[in-house]
């Protein structure tokens, strides 16, 4: 794996020693240094907790992610939010992205500090200062940044702004729900959006329709809300709104992205639509509610299913074990400052004793049932082969609230040597 990095504006920041999670050493190091410390997880050269991300692993879920993308004839802009990790990015760039979606004006720009150039910002650009980091790199005409709208205040406001710089931004009309996110709910809200941008072609210029499925629980709501975008899509088309060629047509998250897939691409718009898709979590995956929707995806979805294999977790959290105080009891020394805790606790995934050749199954018993900040609960069973000291390898139910508890986080080949680092930046 390349340490690529973009070193614009001071972007190639040094390794400190004192972040949690590494091995030994007494100054910073530029990241392209840590693989030659010869550090390796199961010789302990790392202070635990530590957050690891698996090389063969990130490459399979690169792999089956273009594969699927590929079979259905769409874009892929994965969900930098995830990781914000801008090495992240670049690998998933590599793999054949179509550009990366961010959330927030400061996320756009430590992207464009790593050398991304195309970003979906899926969200509503609203604010002074956000306006301001957004005009600012609009100046480089080698970027293209898409932004959503949703009111004709806001539409007015972003006029105001870009109209007096002499700049145009390109901007997706967001469809919502009831009960649901952002985005216009009706006709109504719609029309007046569209009347907004009407009068401001020279500073907003329309570029797509964008949807966020994840705000609904049911397929059968899911697909009436891909099915109202592919119609707005159509009818904006006939009526000669947009001002970009192709139009932009945009959902998907990390858990139902076969589905639109499915829909949008049924749609058989041909070379005048982009399809662009932006699921965040399929790089490292995980063993919680995006397992359970990958499940579904290779049982339902003809494409997935042909491919006879599925995603796999690449992120774990590795602990000792630091305490037997009871005969069915473990404390672990990782919390909720390491891992997520939000959508399920962690899993124990393997188990290893320093000494020993290599890691093996964790039992499938052994359930982590309480975190505090610092200690996480293990039940286990009496007489359970389990010291003091041992190591612990652990599933993440969540990785977007894994990724952002980490400075960095070490990649490991398949001897659990220290290839690689990243840095995020959230």
């Amino acid at each position: 794996m390349s340490n690529k990095q973009d070193t614009r504006n001071g972007s190639q920041a040094g390794i400190a020693p004192l972040n949690k999670g590494l091995g030994s050493f007494d100054r910073p190091l530029a990241p392209s240094d840590i693989s030659q410390l010869n550090w390796n997880l199961l010789r302990e050269d790392l202070s635990l907790p530590s957050a690891v991300l698996y090389e063969e692993k990130l490459q399979h879920n690169l792999n089956w992610m273009r594969q699927f993308i590929s079979a259905y004839g769409v874009k892929l802009a994965p969900h930098g939010k995830t990781t914000m990790a801008p090495r992240l990015f670049d690998l998933q760039l590599q793999a054949g992205a179509w550009g990366i979606t961010l959330a927030t004006a400061h996320q756009t720009q430590v992207a464009y500090a790593h050398g991304v150039r195309r970003v979906l910002m899926a969200n509503q650009l609203v604010g002074k200062r956000n306006m301001a980091i957004i005009a600012e790199l609009l100046r480089d005409l080698e970027f293209e940044f898409y932004c959503l709208v949703d009111s004709a205040e806001q539409v007015d406001q972003l006029d105001r702004y870009f109209s007096s710089r002499n700049l145009r931004l390109n901007v997706l009309v967001e469809l919502g729900v009831t009960g649901g996110r952002a985005g216009v709910r009706n006709d109504r809200q719609l029309q007046s959006v569209l009347d907004a941008l009407s009068g401001w072609t020279k500073s907003v210029a329309l570029c797509g329709v964008e949807i966020y499925e994840g705000v609904l629980q049911d397929e059968a709501s899911i697909r009436s809300l891909l099915q109202r975008a592919v119609d707005v899509t159509h009818k904006l088309t006939v009526e000669g709104r947009f001002q970009r060629a192709p139009v932009l047509l945009s959902g998907a998250g990390s858990a139902w992205y076969d589905v639109v897939a499915e829909a949008f691409s049924a749609a058989d718009f041909g070379a005048t639509v982009d399809i662009i898709l932006r699921p965040g979590c399929y790089l490292t995956h995980d063993v919680g509610a995006y397992r359970e929707a990958q499940q579904r995806i290779l049982q339902h979805n003809p494409i997935a299913h042909q491919m006879n294999s599925g995603l796999v977790p690449a992120l774990h959290v590795w602990a000792y074990v630091q305490s037997m105080p009871e005969a069915e009891k473990a404390i672990v020394g990782m919390g909720k400052r390491d891992a997520a805790f939000d959508s399920g606790l962690p899993v124990p995934a393997l188990h290893f004793r320093p000494g020993n050749a290599t890691p093996m199954p964790a039992p499938s018993h052994w359930v982590i049932t309480k975190m505090m900040d610092q200690h996480a609960y293990l039940q286990i069973q009496t007489g359970d082969d389990l010291r003091v000291g041992d190591m612990i390898g652990f599933d993440i139910c969540h990785p977007c609230l894994t990724f952002d508890k980490w400075r960095t986080l070490l990649i490991l080949n398949s001897d659990y040597q220290v290839i690689d680092i990243i840095q995020t930046y959230f």
